[in-house]
């Protein structure tokens, strides 16, 4: 596995190379809240797998799907209920998870097989940037 380090203070162009390899369903680690976390294109459940396999993660324990917008909820999940937006409009972006009937554009490989989906509007912009350059959702750990 070859590792390249992608900065903005050293590549103007960090954030563009780095949603290239999520479009090629490669891994790339992300800011989050809290750590960096290995990310994939949410929609790739081949990508996906990549990050178990890394991680050493366990097949049961699902990842959650990063958006840049609230409005991308409504292409993933199915029936969003209206509490949602009253909690994204008053928690997101931010490390809110929330748990969501999932759509059938989420593979098996994010959720674990459930029929739920944790959803979450992360709060640094690096991370919103690579989503919104990626033109994907992205999965990764919380």
């Amino acid at each position: 596995m070859k590792t390249t380090l992608l900065t903005p203070e050293t590549d103007e162009n960090a954030v563009k190379t780095a949603a290239e390899l999520i479009r090629a369903g490669e891994v790339v680690g992300m800011p989050t809240e809290t750590v960096y976390g290995l990310a994939a294109n949410a929609l790739n459940g081949e990508a996906v797998k990549k990050i178990f396999l890394a991680k050493g993660r366990p097949q049961d324990n699902p990842l959650i799907v990063h958006i840049a917008d609230f409005e991308q909820i409504y292409d993933l999940c199915p029936a969003v209920p209206p509490q949602a937006k009253l909690l994204a409009d008053a928690f997101w972006p931010g490390p809110l998870t929330m748990i969501v009937p999932k759509g059938d554009c989420i593979p098996d490989e994010v959720s674990c097989g459930l029929d739920t989906v944790g959803i979450r509007l992360p709060s640094h912009p690096m991370a919103r940037a690579l989503i919104r350059e990626s033109g994907v959702p992205l999965a990764a750990p919380s």
